[in-house]
C-alpha cells in the first residue's frame, strides 16, 4: 500500500507545496513585466523577509507532520486533535506579532536588506513588504492547513484552493497594474487577498461535521509545543540557512555586479522556487509516510519509501530539467521585457539551476526521511550543508574568479557535494555497502520485528478473507503461540475484514485492505488493519453500543473482537482507516 499511497499523495503534495510560492511567482512576473528593473530588485531584496515567514510556517507544518505521523503510528487520535488546536493558536499569535514588527521597523529592515535609503529601490522594497505582510496570518495559515487537509484525505480541496488562489492573484495583480497603480504595495496586497481566498476554501472543511479534527483549548500543555517545535526544527534550520544564503548571494551580486545582477538572481530564484516545489512535495510525503511507518516499526515500508522517493525525484525532475533547459529564454521573458539587461544573465542562471534539480530533490527527500526516522541532528546537518555551507563556499570562491557568472555554479556543485556528504555519513553509520539501498535506509539492526517475525497480507475481495485468516493462524503457531491465541488472531482478522468488505467497499473503487501481523515475542501479537474504504471507527462504535451489549443477539462480531483483544486503537489518516489490535 505504500507504493500506491506515495503515488496518490505526491501530485497533490507538489501542488500544495506550490501554494506558498505561487503568489510570489505571479507577483514577480507582474513586477518584472510591468514595473521595471528597480521594482524587480526591490522584490529580490525583500525575499529574505518573505522566507522568514515561510520558515516559521514550515516549522509548524513540518512539526505537525512529525507529531501527527507518530500519533497515527500509535493510534493516538486525541494527540492529533491537540496538535491541531495548538498549531492554530500558535499560528495566529505569532503571525500577528510578525505583522506588527515588520510595519513598525520597516525602514531599518529595508536598510538591513541592502536597499539604500532615499532611493527608488528603498521605497519600493518597503512598499512591497508592507503590502505582503498584511496577509502574513493567511500566508502561514495556508502552510499549516496543508498537512491537516492531506492527512484527512482532502486532496481535491487542496488543488482547488491552489488554483483559486492563482486565479485571484493574477486578477488582483492586473487590477493593480492597470487600474489602482499602487506599484509594489499593490502587488504585495494582491498576494494577501489571494491567500485569504485559498484559506477560505480550505478552512470550510474544518467546520463540517465530517471533519476528523476537533478544536479545543483543553490539554494543550504537557510538552506538546516543545514536541512540535522539535519536530519542525530541521525544517526551520533549512529555511534559515536558505535565508542566509539568499542574503549572501544578493550581497555578492551587488558587490561584483550591480542592481541588474540582483534582478537576474531574483528572477532565477523565483522560478527555482517552483522547481523546488517538486522536491519539497516528494519530501513532505516521505516525512508523513516515514513517520507513520517508523512508529509502526515497519522496516519493509521504510525501505519502499526510500525507493519511491528516489524514483519520483529522478523521473519528475528529469522532465522539468529538460523543460527548463529548453525553455529558459521564454520563461525569463515572462518576468522582463526582451530588451532588459538582466535577460541574458537570468537565462544562464536558470540553466545552471536546472542541472541541479534531480540532486536537489533527492537530497530534500533524504533530509525529510532521516527526520522521520528520528535522525534529527543528521537531518539538520544536511539542511545546513545543502542550503548554506557548500553553496556559500562556491559563491565566495567562484565569484572571486569568474565574477557574477561564477555565482551561478553554486546550484549544481552545492547539491553534488551534499549528496556525497549524505552517502558517506549513512555508509559509515549503517556499515552497509557504500551507495547501496540498505545503507540509505539506515536503520539499526535491532529495529522493528526481526526477519520472519512479521507477515503482510492484502485483501481485495471477500474470497481472500478466509485465506488471510488461515495464513495468520499458521504464522502464529509457527512462532510458538498457543492454538487458542492463534485462533483469536485469525478470528479478529476475519471479523474486521468481513465488516470492511461488507460495509466499507465502494463499487467501482480500487478497494484494498492491508494487514500486518507482528509477533513481538512470547505470546504478544499485534495486528494492524489498514483500508482505503468508507470511514468507520470500531472503537467509537463499540463505546456507543455498550448499552445494547446485554442483548446477546446484537453486535456479536465487534463484541467478540473487543473481548479477545487487550487494546484496540483506531485513527483515520491520509484518507485511510487504520485499526491496531493487541491480541
Amino acid at each position: 500500500m505504500v507504493q500506491k499511497l506515495f503515488k496518490q499523495m505526491v501530485i497533490s503534495q507538489i501542488v500544495s507545496a506550490m501554494a506558498v510560492m505561487l503568489c510570489l511567482v505571479i507577483d514577480s512576473i507582474m513586477i518584472g513585466r510591468f514595473l521595471g528593473t528597480d521594482a524587480m530588485a526591490a522584490y529580490g531584496l525583500a525575499n529574505p523577509v518573505l522566507l522568514i515567514f515561510a520558515a516559521f510556517g514550515s516549522l509548524l507544518s513540518s512539526g505537525i507532520q512529525v507529531v501527527c505521523s507518530r500519533a497515527m503510528g500509535t493510534g493516538d487520535e486525541e494527540k492529533i486533535n491537540r496538535c491541531y488546536s495548538l498549531s492554530v493558536i500558535i499560528a495566529v499569535s505569532v503571525s500577528l506579532v510578525g505583522v506588527a514588527v515588520v510595519i513598525i521597523f520597516a525602514d531599518p529592515l529595508c536598510r538591513l536588506l541592502g536597499a539604500k535609503e532615499g532611493t527608488v529601490v528603498f521605497r519600493l522594497t518597503k512598499d512591497y513588504l508592507i503590502g505582503f505582510v498584511l496577509g502574513a496570518p493567511f500566508f502561514i495559515a495556508a502552510q499549516i492547513l496543508v498537512p491537516f487537509l492531506q492527512m484527512s484525505g482532502q486532496r481535491i480541496r487542496l488543488v482547488v484552493a491552489v488554483l483559486s488562489m492563482t486565479v485571484a492573484d493574477v486578477g488582483f495583480d492586473l487590477l493593480n497594474v492597470f487600474v489602482l497603480k499602487k506599484e509594489t504595495f499593490g502587488m504585495g496586497l494582491a498576494s494577501t487577498v489571494s491567500y485569504v481566498v485559498a484559506v477560505a476554501i480550505g478552512i470550510v472543511y474544518f467546520f463540517r461535521k465530517s471533519c476528523i479534527y476537533k478544536f479545543s483549548f483543553k490539554n494543550l500543555g504537557n510538552g506538546l509545543f516543545k514536541e512540535i517545535a522539535k519536530g519542525g526544527v530541521p525544517t526551520m534550520v533549512n529555511q534559515v540557512s536558505l535565508v542566509l544564503l539568499v542574503f549572501l548571494v544578493n550581497k555578492t551580486m551587488m558587490r561584483v555586479g550591480d542592481e541588474i545582477a540582483v534582478a537576474a538572481y531574483s528572477i532565477v530564484s523565483t522560478i527555482a522556487n517552483i522547481g523546488y516545489c517538486i522536491g519539497n512535495g516528494i519530501s513532505e510525503v516521505t516525512l508523513m509516510l516515514g513517520g507513520i511507518s517508523y512508529n509502526e516499526e515497519d522496516e519493509q515500508s521504510l525501505s519502499e519509501i526510500v525507493k519511491q522517493q528516489t524514483l519520483f525525484s529522478v523521473v519528475i525532475n528529469f522532465i522539468v530539467m529538460i523543460a527548463f533547459l529548453v525553455l529558459a529564454d521564454p520563461l525569463v521573458s515572462l518576468f522582463v521585457k526582451p530588451e532588459a539587461l538582466e535577460q541574458s544573465q537570468a537565462v544562464f542562471g536558470l540553466r545552471m539551476f536546472a542541472l541541479c534539480l534531480i540532486l536537489s530533490s533527492i537530497n530534500a527527500a533524504f533530509k525529510k526521511y532521516y527526520q522521520s526516522i528520528n535522525m534529527i541532528h543528521f537531518s539538520e546537518s544536511i539542511a545546513v550543508v545543502q542550503n548554506l555551507i557548500f553553496p556559500a563556499v562556491v559563491v565566495i570562491i567562484f565569484s572571486a574568479i569568474f565574477g557574477t557568472k561564477g555565482v551561478w555554479f553554486y546550484y549544481m556543485i552545492g547539491e553534488a557535494l551534499s549528496l556525497i556528504y549524505i552517502s558517506i555519513y549513512v555508509w559509515r553509520k549503517s556499515k552497509k555497502k557504500f551507495g547501496s539501498h540498505d545503507s540509505y535506509v539506515c536503520l539499526p539492526e535491532d529495529f522493528g520485528a526481526s526477519p520472519g517475525e512479521a507477515i503482510e497480507m492484502e485483501i481485495n475481495d471477500l474470497s481472500e478473507i478466509q485465506e488471510a485468516a488461515v495464513e495468520a493462524s499458521e504464522f502464529c503457531i509457527e512462532k510458538g503461540v498457543s492454538k487458542k491465541k492463534a485462533m483469536y488472531t485469525a478470528l479478529c482478522i476475519e471479523e474486521m475484514s468481513n465488516n470492511i468488505v461488507s460495509h466499507g467497499f465502494v463499487k467501482g473503487k480500487d478497494n484494498q485492505i492491508d494487514i500486518r501481523l507482528v509477533h513481538k515475542g512470547g505470546e504478544e501479537l499485534i495486528v494492524r488493519i489498514r483500508d482505503n474504504c468508507k470511514g468507520f471507527d470500531p472503537v467509537k462504535y463499540y463505546q456507543m453500543t455498550k448499552p445494547d451489549m446485554d442483548d446477546p443477539t446484537k453486535h456479536i462480531g465487534i463484541r467478540m473482537v473487543f473481548k479477545m483483544t487487550k487494546d484496540v486503537k483506531y485513527v483515520n489518516s491520509l484518507g485511510l482507516n487504520c485499526l491496531t489490535m493487541k491480541i
